[in-house]
């Protein structure tokens, strides 16, 4: 992420989008400085700003400065996927990175999201995997999901998750947003943080739409 001063903020844009070879739409800013001239002359306003290829600079940097410092090879690939990044790591024992339960790599995707949002000042969706363990691991838990919620719906008895880090909360969070007479809540402190699939009647939905 950069700083920028100019005159306006659409010169000072202007000007980011050009070294950064991005359209202005591409650009993220957070305002840092703002003066007021008198009659317009002498103002300024400064600006920190980023781009999308800032972010996948940052991770590349800062998982390989990571590794680096743990003396491990690995080879890392970034690409964009829901508004958000896929960081894919491979190394040569990918089973030491996943760890028992994937708590490694849930660990490791703590520490990584939460250096990219220090940096770069916002929220933004990044997932850290290990030879498509979590992409496998999103795809059984959907599975899961959608059998639990379905015995939720028939037998009207509401049912228990064993517990799970966030990242996998939300995937079921997200998958049974819209299922019919279904709602999802997390219950507990941390490591016995878990997903609630209760059943809802028709009246008590219609109430919360």
């Amino acid at each position: 992420m950069n700083n920028y001063t100019a005159k306006t903020l659409d010169e000072l844009l202007a000007a980011a989008a050009e070294e950064k070879g991005v359209a202005v739409e591409d650009l993220t800013y957070f305002i840092t400085e703002e003066k007021k001239g008198l009659l317009g002359i002498g103002s300024s306003v400064s600006a920190d700003v980023y781009c999308s290829d800032d972010v996948k600079e940052f991770l590349f940097d800062y998982i390989g400065n990571f590794f680096t410092g743990i003396d491990q090879d690995i080879e890392v690939g970034i690409e964009e996927k829901d508004n958000g990044y896929i960081v894919r790591l491979n190394a040569e024992n990918n089973a030491v990175l996943i760890g028992k339960m994937g708590k490694t790599l849930a660990a490791l995707n703590t520490v990584v999201r939460g250096a990219v949002n220090n940096e770069f000042r916002k929220r933004i969706d990044i997932l850290v995997d290990v030879n498509d363990y979590k992409e496998d691991r999103y795809s059984k838990l959907r599975s899961m999901a959608r059998k639990t919620a379905k015995q939720v719906q028939r037998t009207h008895v509401d049912a228990d998750l064993d517990p799970m880090p966030n990242d996998e909360r939300k995937v079921i969070h997200k998958y049974l947003s819209n299922w019919h007479n279904i709602k999802t809540e997390s219950e507990g402190e941390g490591s016995e943080r878990h997903l609630c699939i209760r059943y809802v009647p028709d009246e008590e939905q219609a109430e919360e739409e």
